[in-house]
């Protein structure tokens, strides 16, 4: 998509974001194909659909194939259905206080149940309404966050299935490390696949069987059960990358672990140059003048900063795209502007287009490298995106088949 003009564009400020709907729709695909035929796919939407969107990526999702969405909270499940989406939606995080729990049946939302006293304030709740709710039990199998532990998952699971109020419909449990340990992962898979044969020959017979992540999925088929959750790998970001410190400007940060996967980045980041100067040698720049100039110097300016997701951790080490070639980020990311050495282009004039994250020409700035020089992971980067820099979504593709 090329860079829309100011008298195209939804937006005054030139920062914006592209989502690509039908990278992601082909990214489901290949998730697909790695599946069998009695797998379903529960799309994770939360986060604004980590950053790209919540409605659009849910939207698109459901059309690709996907059977379920998941978001963590009551604002973002109700947040799709009054942008109309009807299918069914997993709440992945613990609901508190109690006092909120009418408003599951009034929009159609399926809790987690992490605990028997929230199993019982549910179907007080069911039983006053005659009408009764389908939930997720979640089984803590070693991540450590919410849920059953395994030592008394049996037990709670009878006593939460005796509950008259509630459609006990799913099981699943959340890996710690399914990208980087294999050990502790198979453990946790094990465990909790103990807890679903035992409730399996008390004749539960629910439908949901699900642990895998994007990671898990690729590389754990026994993860696989009746359902899988991607995130990271749905909107087109690698679930091996490691956590490498910053490397120096002009190095790009490996991957770590296992081969890429054919996956289509979905997000594509962009600003525009704003300003442009000469400087001398010897010139400092920005906040606490961390940058000093060592020869004469072209610096531009471009509109964006930490206030709109821009790490401030990549003072001095991050790089951005410019004619299709990688300039450094130089001085301190301040909150709304960042300055960037475009001495080597040779010219660089007012309007340029800029590429934070994303692809321009042959070079490419993936936001697992970008979140490296920053020294975090891709899910705070691209969660970290503000709401106030507007998303530009492009059309949809087709379904999955099959």
């Amino acid at each position: 998509m090329a860079s829309p003009s100011s008298g195209q564009r939804p937006f005054l400020r030139p920062c914006w974001v592209e989502v690509h709907l039908a990278a992601l729709q082909r990214n489901l695909h290949y998730i697909k194909t790695r599946l069998s035929p009695h797998t379903a796919i529960l799309a994770v939407v939360k986060a604004n659909g980590y950053g790209h969107g919540a409605l659009a990526v849910a939207q698109a999702a459901l059309q690709a194939g996907a059977h379920f969405l998941g978001v963590s909270s009551l604002e973002e499940g109700i947040a799709l259905r009054e942008g109309g989406v009807t299918a069914p939606i997993l709440i992945l995080g613990s609901l508190y206080p109690y006092e909120v729990l009418p408003l599951l049946w009034k929009h159609r939302l399926s809790p987690t149940v992490a605990s028997l006293a929230m199993a019982e304030a549910l179907n007080r709740l069911s039983q006053e309404r005659r009408q009764r709710i389908p939930v997720h039990v979640k089984i803590d199998s070693g991540f450590g966050r919410i849920g059953v532990s395994i030592a008394h998952a049996l037990s709670t699971l009878r006593r939460i299935h005796a509950l008259p109020g509630l459609k006990l419909e799913g099981l699943y449990t959340h890996l710690a490390a399914a990208e980087s340990d294999p050990a502790y992962t198979r453990e946790q898979l094990t465990a909790f696949a103990q807890v679903v044969q035992a409730f399996q020959a008390l004749r539960w017979a629910g439908r949901w069987i699900h642990a895998a992540n994007s990671a898990a999925l690729f590389q754990y088929p026994e993860s696989h059960w009746t359902l899988v959750r991607p995130g990271l790998a749905m909107y087109g970001i690698q679930p091996f990358v490691g956590r490498p410190t910053p490397e120096p400007f002009g190095t790009t940060p490996e991957p770590l672990g296992t081969p890429a996967l054919p996956l289509e980045p979905v997000l594509t980041w962009k600003t525009q140059v704003v300003f442009v100067k000469q400087l001398p040698a010897g010139n400092s720049l920005s906040y606490g003048r961390s940058f000093t100039t060592t020869r004469q110097s072209r610096i531009a300016t471009i509109p964006v900063g930490y206030a709109d997701g821009y790490p401030w951790q990549l003072s001095n080490v991050g790089q951005v795209l410019i004619q299709g070639r990688r300039v450094p980020v130089v001085g301190r990311v301040t909150m709304d502007m960042t300055m960037v050495d475009v001495t080597d282009l040779g010219h660089c004039e007012v309007g340029e287009e800029v590429v934070l994250v994303g692809t321009q020409g042959a070079e490419r700035l993936t936001a697992e490298e970008v979140a490296a020089r920053a020294g975090t992971i891709s899910y705070d980067l691209l969660c970290g995106i503000a709401h106030r820099v507007p998303r530009l979504v492009t059309g949809m593709g087709g379904g999955l088949g099959g």
